[in-house]
């Protein structure tokens, strides 16, 4: 710093101590004030940029075929899933989740429509459909046909018949939805054309309400996954049931994440006293450095809350980090000025204090502003939370900067210099003897960095990019064991749309009958109906689709593979002509 702005920041330091400890206090207890808005979340808005065109896609299909906002309950009964004991607790389990008040469905074994158990018509299906709970339902073929089903196996029961699922449907909550949609209208307005300053306004607006509401329904989801885990409880005597879904991951991370900060918060600022306290042995070398870090995490967090920066997976752990930042910063202010102290024991503390800040100013602002340059190399990363991340260590790194050079000299200033520290403690022994070891065998030394060099260059080729969502939690949580349960018996924890549009040449014809250029006269036959309109629901693509329904089964990676051509093989238990028949497939 220049010398008139170093001098000015003397006097105001050390010269108006109190006037500095107010203003640091009004700063704490402004953005304390704050931090109620901080906030946890794990949505997909957390994880992806503003107009993603992915995810705005992923919406739309969503909204065209149905949402994934349901949670699945796997039930492995201790006993044979099929006999009277076990479908009557099935039954009780599904019933009480019906009576939940957001619930808007229960899909379960005993609710799926069965066509050969027994053997069904399309004129008897039309009059009424068969399920478990039926009377004529025979229960051995039942079984049969479930655990051989082309849609229900590893859908809704496992293959070897011992697991079932239920799939918990929440009702749509249009407030939501609404708010979603509007608001990323105006953000594609933005993007393309620019908002007026109306715009502007109506766009903040709606990005607070959007969070808002956000926030009170994942509240509510919260409790509605309480008492669904209240009701599986009740029933654990009976079964090993574990809970899946979208919606339990999400309350489920908020959870850890929580956790993390409390977990990793209290336990690095004891890890801190220990410290400080083995290492300075004063009271005043504990209290100044922890109330420095206190008031940095109460200003970053009041930040966040203030700009409504919600903190996610990726960004749980930054309060650890910052108090461990902060620390660094105080104790190279500590042991400079007790090395002052012990050079010159007779001077007195302003002057202490200020060869300590004059010394130390530039290369903790060095250390800090490398340490920014650091995370804000985070920015140019493409994935949100990373982003996030980022500029909360920068920001936490600049207030921390601050506090030290501000609160941490206006409140030693007040104290007396006391006696001069013991400089011949157990660190000073500790670094003597490396600095010996190192002087004695220098030649060692290298030898042996030259090998951790090797050996870290072969462990770093060795390095992978792990995207296996499961492994991201311990075997003993439960969005493990229901993952994992999901993943071995029940086709899988992850799903994946393939969409696939027709030719650009079909949207010409979108209004009108068509006839694709590989069908002749005879096959596309006149007044087809829908599969006259339809590019895929006729005769000639549905075998394409049931191609490509076949080798994305085969694939070793994917588990129960949904698709129009699964409809198809259901129906041609039925009757085997209507997938070739074109006016079959109109009428059905």
């Amino acid at each position: 710093m220049t010398f008139s702005i170093r001098e000015n920041y003397f006097r105001l330091v050390l010269q108006q101590p109190y006037v500095v400890l107010l203003l640091v206090l009004l700063l704490v207890v402004f953005f304390g004030y704050h931090t109620k808005g901080f906030r946890l979340d794990a949505s997909a808005d957390s994880l992806v940029l503003e107009n993603d065109q992915a995810l705005d896609y992923y919406r739309s299909i969503r909204a065209r075929y149905g949402s994934d906002d349901f949670l699945i309950v796997t039930y492995t009964p201790r006993e044979e899933l099929f006999s009277d004991k076990v479908l009557a607790d099935l039954r009780a389990l599904r019933d009480a989740f019906r009576e939940l008040p957001r619930v808007e469905s229960v899909v379960s074994v005993l609710d799926v429509p069965l066509i050969q158990s027994p053997p069904q018509t399309l004129s008897q299906l039309q009059r009424k459909v068969p399920t478990l709970e039926s009377p004529e339902t025979d229960w051995g073929l039942a079984r049969e046909e479930l655990i051989n089903s082309p849609l229900y196996r590893c859908l809704v029961i496992c293959p070897d018949g011992r697991t079932t699922a239920l799939q918990i449907f929440f009702q749509r909550d249009e407030k939501w939805h609404r708010l979603l949609r509007e608001r990323d209208e105006l953000r594609e307005l933005q993007l393309e054309e620019g908002l007026t300053p109306a715009q502007r306004q109506e766009l903040a607006s709606l990005s607070r309400a959007f969070d808002s509401y956000s926030a009170q329904l994942q509240d509510q989801l919260d409790r509605d996954i309480a008492a669904v885990r209240d009701i599986m409880a009740r029933h654990k005597d009976d079964a090993e049931l574990h809970l899946g879904g979208v919606p339990m991951i999400v309350s489920d991370s908020i959870d850890f994440i929580r956790y993390d900060l409390r977990t990793f918060g209290i336990g690095v600022a004891v890890f801190l006293l220990v410290i400080l306290a083995a290492a300075f042995r004063k009271p005043r070398w504990i209290i100044l450095p922890l109330l420095t870090c206190l008031a940095t995490g109460v200003v970053t967090v009041g930040i966040l809350g203030l700009l409504d920066w919600p903190v996610t997976v990726v960004s749980s752990n930054f309060i650890s980090l910052l108090l461990i930042i902060t620390l660094s910063l105080n104790v190279h202010l500590i042991v400079r000025y007790r090395e002052l102290h012990a050079l010159a024991p007779h001077e007195n503390q302003h002057s202490l204090i200020r060869e300590a800040l004059r010394s130390k100013a530039e290369p903790c602002f060095y250390t800090a502003i490398t340490t920014v340059v650091a995370f804000g190399s985070l920015l140019f990363s493409d994935i949100r939370p990373v982003i996030d991340f980022g500029w909360m260590m920068s920001i936490g790194i600049g207030v921390a900067f601050v506090l030290v050079f501000t609160l941490f000299p206006a409140t030693l200033v007040l104290l007396k210099p006391g006696r001069v520290a013991n400089q011949n403690d157990w660190t000073d022994r500790i670094t003597g003897f490396f600095a010996r070891g190192v002087k004695a065998f220098s030649v060692p030394t290298l030898a042996a960095f030259a090998l951790f060099a090797g050996l870290s260059a072969v462990g770093i080729s060795w390095l992978t990019v792990e995207n296996r969502f499961i492994d991201y939690f311990k075997e003993s949580t439960e969005i493990y064991r229901g993952m994992e349960l999901i993943d071995r018996r029940l086709g899988g924890t992850t799903p994946l749309d393939v969409v696939i549009d027709p030719p650009a040449y079909f949207s010409e014809f979108a209004d009108e009958d068509w006839q694709d250029p590989q069908m002749g006269d005879a096959e596309a036959g006149e007044g087809a109906g829908i599969t006259g309109t339809s590019y895929w629901f006729n005769t000639l693509q549905l075998q394409q689709v049931a191609a490509i329904h076949q080798y994305l089964d085969s694939l070793p990676e994917t588990g129960k593979v949904l698709s129009v051509d699964t409809a198809m093989q259901m129906l041609s238990q039925i009757d085997q002509q209507i997938g070739t028949d074109d006016f079959l497939l109109a009428v059905f």
